[in-house]
């Protein structure tokens, strides 16, 4: 998939499109015929059918249509399966479902996709970041704070600081992936019609149970307007943009030439400046970043918006929101994991502007002049080392599955 106003875009085909949400809402139509099936709800005349047979790609610009006119796209590939079967699997098909359960559980599904792309890429971040900084565990680079010079500190310190940012994103991917859950509330999230269909709410229960079994998803009470998931996602993602940004922010700074401290691989040129080598990942990185919170804060909106049994208008909002941010967020742990890759740290350089540096011992001296016991002129780091150590043991342990 192209996109020209988001350069980057294909890292993340395959997931969270239109083809996407079309073959995940016909798994769970599926699922929940087979449930009703299983269960003895509905016929066994209504069991053996192959759903994602009956529609395809070639039907989406159909179904987009059709959920202008419904309001969503659930509601048009219902009418569009029942018009494509007959007998007992038309009479059948969706019987207790309501539109949101469909479009929020596939939703659920591509979330997990995604999610699960952003854990891989977060985890070979961390053992790269590892690497890098048990090789420059103590060497000594100038320390900024406020813009300026401040004191001495190590690679191994910064490249820590990086660890913990990228290591809590994993953390919040991580619980974030175990609180997917099904929708499956009917109407108006009683479950009503299904416990009417099966006669009992315990065998209303079980097709629930039995759908979110071959579904492989928890089953919750319904959340037509409960919206803490949605939200829970939304913050997750912006956490990992946050920490490629703030890496990203630190690279595009120390590349510049006249610091030259850092430089990444992606050889990014000008269309009319030759000279250049330009950032591009950190580029793209720090794009991701600027925009995430304003996508979550949109979710946050409608969550906060989400009136009676179900939504008007505050659930639909979701839908492309979570479609930008998710891509979005794919693609930038997809660059963040090159930018890493690639980068070059030039330990040379790190020496250089330390030692040109003004004014970088004068705390040490300060603090010696307090005690009385004088500066030896060794190297004013601190517990960096420790900090650099602590860093690392965490993000080798989350990279091969330990955390």
């Amino acid at each position: 998939m192209s996109d020209l106003f988001w350069p980057g875009d294909e890292r993340a085909d395959g997931l969270m499109d239109d083809a996407a949400l079309l073959a995940a809402m016909v798994q769970v139509e599926q699922a929940w015929l087979d449930a009703l099936v299983e269960v003895g709800v509905a016929p066994a005349t209504a069991g053996g059918s192959t759903l994602d047979r009956l529609v395809g790609y070639d039907d989406i610009a159909l179904l987009s249509r059709n959920a202008a006119a419904t309001g969503n796209p659930a509601s048009g590939l219902v009418a569009l399966l029942r018009e494509r079967t007959d007998g007992e699997v038309a009479r059948w098909l969706h019987r207790g479902l309501t539109s949101q359960d469909v479009v929020d559980t596939a939703l659920v599904l591509l979330l997990r996709d995604a999610l699960a792309r952003v854990d891989a890429d977060l985890r070979a971040q961390l053992a790269r970041l590892a690497d890098l900084a048990t090789t420059h565990r103590d060497d000594p680079i100038v320390g900024r704070t406020l813009t300026q010079h401040a004191v001495p500190v190590t690679v191994g310190v910064k490249l820590a600081t990086w660890i913990t940012s990228v290591a809590d994103a994993w953390d919040e991917i991580d619980r974030t992936r175990g609180r997917l859950v099904l929708q499956a509330g009917g109407a108006a999230g009683t479950l009503a019609a299904s416990v009417e269909l099966a006669g009992s709410s315990e065998t209303a229960l079980a097709v629930v149970e039995h759908a979110a079994g071959s579904l492989d998803l928890p089953v919750a009470p319904p959340w037509h307007t409960a919206r803490s998931l949605v939200t829970r996602v939304g913050d997750a993602l912006v956490t990992c943009t946050d920490a490629w940004g703030r890496i990203a922010a630190d690279v595009a700074t120390l590349s510049r030439p006249e610091i030259a401290e850092l430089s990444e691989a992606s050889g990014g040129g000008s269309s009319t400046m030759p000279h250049k080598s330009n950032p591009v990942l950190a580029v793209l990185l720090r794009r991701a970043a600027l925009t995430g919170p304003g996508l979550a804060s949109t979710l946050h909106l409608a969550a906060a918006t989400s009136v009676d049994e179900r939504p008007d208008g505050a659930w639909h909002a979701e839908w492309s929101t979570l479609q930008l941010l998710g891509r979005r967020t794919v693609v930038a742990a997809s660059q963040a994991t090159d930018l890493l890759a690639g980068l070059e740290v030039h330990v040379g350089r790190m020496r250089a502007n330390l030692d040109r540096a003004e004014g970088v011992d004068a705390e040490q001296r300060s603090m010696a002049s307090l005690t009385g016991r004088g500066s030896d002129g060794s190297a004013y780091t601190g517990i960096a080392g420790d900090l650099t150590d602590t860093a690392i043991g965490r993000a080798r342990r989350i990279a091969e599955g330990h955390a």
